[in-house]
């Protein structure tokens, strides 16, 4: 992208146990920090940290998180960390394995020049088998109405405000959205902006599987879909009721995958594997359950019991009088780390100009 870079933040939170793709992901860095500020907020074990201090320094902020914020989902320690520390107004989050292009970074930035969160659209390249399996359940949500990425859009001034999110659950993106909304803030979910994801190893998707079934527990209707379908495929006894079942999420996969012009990035083979997408998700559900009985499921050397609050009970946090100002799920931590020094070693920036936005199928949401 030629001209200035936006007047924008880039928060990259961060806890690697290797170095593997340490190459990949610093020439990412190095294109990106051309066009936005970006903060790394690293907690790896000290050996990486040093090593990733050395590589980037001159390039990007490198700061570790904050003391004060240790949480049990480590990630939201390091957004409020590096929301704390940015600079501008508009903030994208995104995780280590999110790479944008310029046009996916100029869409983000002017949809967040009219709402305080925006929701775009991730996608896997390259595409090994599993994760064309997981793309089966994007594109399922597609077909109900949205997914859940690996990136968003924030307005920093609004998220200080509201005292940031709670670090303590497991389904921390949709955590962020119902505080958002509870608070009063507007969401844009632009169902065509996709943001470009890198797969994970294979050995990373299966040990996944029951952990990405728990965050469901924070939408029991959801939850208990999947739990009612072993039991119901037991009492099945003609075939061409499982091949009307099979052909209806092939038909609800196929739409999402159709909505804001998802063929460009989505294959045709995805719809087509919902109904295993499905078992493989009603048979994890169980084992989630059991792991929610059991006292939590297992996250990063702990347990994590809690999937996300609910909106009842999020909205009994902020009170009746409601709206941004009284939010304080974490502002006291927030005002702490303000006083934090850190040394930066990321180049000054200038605004850009104005941004166009040229992204198809847009869905704004605003709360009741």
């Amino acid at each position: 992208m030629n001209g200035p870079p936006l007047d924008l933040d880039y928060v990259l939170p961060l806890r690697w146990t290797d170095d593997r793709g340490l190459d990949e992901l610093t020439a990412y860095l190095n294109w990106l920090s051309r066009h936005a500020r970006v903060i790394v907020v690293d907690g790896s074990p000290a050996e990486l940290f040093v090593r990733h201090a050395r590589r980037w320094w001159g390039v990007v902020r490198h700061v570790r998180p904050g003391d004060e914020l240790r949480c049990a989902n480590g990630k939201v320690a390091g957004v409020t960390t590096g929301l704390r520390l940015a600079t501008g107004d508009r903030v994208v989050i995104a995780d280590d394995d999110v790479r944008y292009d310029a046009a996916g970074l100029a869409a983000v930035h002017a949809l967040l020049g009219a709402h305080e969160l925006v929701r775009p659209q991730n996608y896997f390249a390259p595409l090994p088998w599993h994760a064309r399996w997981d793309t089966a359940r994007t594109l399922l949500n597609r077909g109900l109405g949205g997914d859940y990425p690996g990136t968003f859009g924030v307005r920093r001034g609004f998220f200080l405000r509201i005292g940031g999110y709670d670090g303590d659950v497991l389904f921390e993106n949709l955590e962020l959205i119902r505080t958002v909304r509870v608070h009063g803030g507007r969401e844009a979910r632009p169902l065509g902006l996709y943001v470009r994801r890198l797969p994970c190893d294979t050995r990373r998707f299966w040990s996944q599987r029951v952990r990405q079934a728990y965050d469901d527990l924070a939408q029991p209707a959801r939850m208990a879909v999947f739990l009612a379908v072993l039991p119901a495929l037991s009492f099945v006894r003609r075939p061409r009721t499982v091949l009307a079942a099979s052909v209806a999420a092939v038909a609800l996969a196929e739409t999402g995958r159709r909505r804001a012009g998802g063929r460009r990035v989505f294959p045709a083979s995805a719809a087509l594997l919902a109904p295993v997408w499905l078992l493989e998700r009603a048979a994890c559900s169980w084992l989630a359950l059991g792991a929610a009985l059991a006292g939590g499921v297992p996250y990063a050397g702990g347990r994590i019991r809690l999937a996300a609050h609910s909106v009842r009970s999020l909205r009994r946090r902020v009170g009746p009088a409601g709206g941004a100002e009284s939010g304080g799920l974490v502002r006291t931590i927030a005002e702490r780390l303000d006083r934090r020094q850190t040394a930066p070693a990321q180049r000054d920036r200038r605004p850009a100009g104005v941004d166009q936005l040229a992204v198809l199928g847009a869905q704004l949401e605003r709360p009741a």
